[in-house]
């Protein structure tokens, strides 16, 4: 037993509230359960109720023993001063105000039913990947799809706060935004805090001023991240190195910690040399980015906006000085599915929501549209019945898991709710 249970039934009147008494036999007339604002404090905020012949407005604190209340001090606490309800599971002992008068106490479990109590136990109490698991399939459509939108928003507001931090170190230039987020999306997992630090360092100013020479944005990028410290034979190698340190000399740039790209485990199309470079076309191809990524519609003028390839040094190279059978290195579909999801979406969300504007349904049809995620937790959800089939869906369940399942948060969470009826 926990006391968000508890909280539970006392928020949805999940008890007989007929014939309800305190522990000191006088009868409770609820009138108004109170607000829940899960802040510090007691639990419930200027709930309604009648005891005996007296009508009182305050606040209702719930504890699994009424013993609690003095474990947690809150005697010493003038925010219980106003408490006029006791909600407890079980009542150990008796509770006084500073003037002597004690707290009315209601015992919940008196008027809760069985049926409600071993729903819960089963809901939390199995060792599972997921509480529901067995359940979850029986869930109603309806309210399993309100609650993917729900879950898909909170996501995203999570993500927007990045995107505003940024906005902060940016001074509020929403091209240098896009950049860092680009740069850390190009990264991946394994290079995308590296990347980000390149964009950081560097000014977007700079990149600005450069994109009209693809081997100049190329130099800048691959240099600031390290990968031109070495001494090669490979005359485009020092080709870049060369335009690199004249970069450095023309805009007084400092050379900054940035922490070592990793080329072990990647597949080779994702090295970062080949993605540096795929970064340097785009910009070079699109001075005002931003402006274009904020009036993308549908996938399809992602991918349009996207077709770019890295340099033609690279279509036979992966590695400087290593050359490779030649193929052209252009940013592929599930890339740029990745680049929607992690990229385009929450900078779309966060500035809409600095313009005051609301988009959320032209969101819901763009991630509608885009391929859903393949990853350990996606499969897992598909094992029980619930498939991804697009890429609202797999943020969704990403969320579901993370921020719900993980921290066996049933009955914060729809679905938990759901099943506890």
């Amino acid at each position: 037993m926990k006391e968000d249970f508890l909280h539970y039934i006392w928020k949805f009147k999940k008890f007989d509230i007929l014939d309800l008494k305190t522990a000191q036999n006088e009868p409770i007339l609820i009138i108004k359960t109170g607000e829940y604002l899960e802040l510090s404090g007691p639990d419930f905020f200027n709930a309604q109720l009648k005891i005996g012949n007296q009508k009182w407005a305050g606040n209702i604190e719930i504890h699994l023993k009424s013993s609690d209340w003095y474990l947690h001090n809150h005697e010493k606490d003038p925010a219980y001063e106003n408490v006029i309800l006791h909600v407890v599971w079980e009542n150990d002992t008796p509770i006084y105000r500073k003037d002597n008068t004690e707290i009315p106490v209601l015992v919940l479990k008196e008027y809760v039913s069985k049926e409600i109590i071993e729903n819960y136990n089963a809901l939390v109490s199995p060792k599972t990947w997921i509480s529901c698991e067995k359940q979850i399939k029986e869930i109603n459509g309806f309210v399993f799809k309100n609650w993917q939108e729900r879950l898909f928003f909170e996501r995203l507001e999570r993500k927007s706060e990045f995107v505003y931090q940024l906005l902060e170190e940016m001074n509020q230039d929403w091209e240098a935004v896009l950049f860092c987020l680009l740069a850390k999306n190009f990264g991946l997992n394994t290079n995308g805090n590296s990347f980000l630090q390149i964009a950081k360092s560097l000014s977007f100013s700079v990149v600005r001023k450069e994109s009209f020479e693809v081997e100049s944005l190329e130099s800048l990028f691959l240099g600031t991240a390290g990968l031109l410290d070495a001494e090669k034979e490979d005359l485009y190698f020092k080709d870049l190195k060369f335009k690199y340190f004249f970069l450095l000399h023309k805009y007084q740039l400092e050379k900054k910690h940035i922490d070592p790209i990793l080329f072990f485990k990647l597949r080779p199309d994702n090295f970062p040399t080949i993605r540096l470079s795929q970064l340097a076309a785009l910009y070079h191809k699109h001075q005002n980015l931003f402006s274009k990524i904020i009036s993308i519609k549908t996938v399809q003028n992602v991918y349009e906006l996207f077709n770019v390839s890295a340099s033609s040094y690279w279509h036979n190279h992966y590695q400087f000085d290593k050359e490779s059978t030649k193929k052209g290195k252009s940013l592929s579909k599930s890339f740029l599915d990745l680049v929607i999801i992690n990229t385009v979406i929450p900078i779309q969300f966060a500035y809409s929501n600095v313009m005051g504007e609301s988009i959320a349904e032209d969101l819901i049809d763009l991630m509608h549209e885009t391929t859903s995620e393949k990853n350990a937790i996606t499969d897992k959800f598909d094992s029980f019945g619930i498939k991804s089939k697009n890429a609202f869906e797999s943020q969704s369940l990403l969320e579901l898991k993370n921020e719900y399942c993980n921290h066996k948060a049933c009955l914060k969470c729809a679905i938990g709710l759901e099943l506890l009826k």
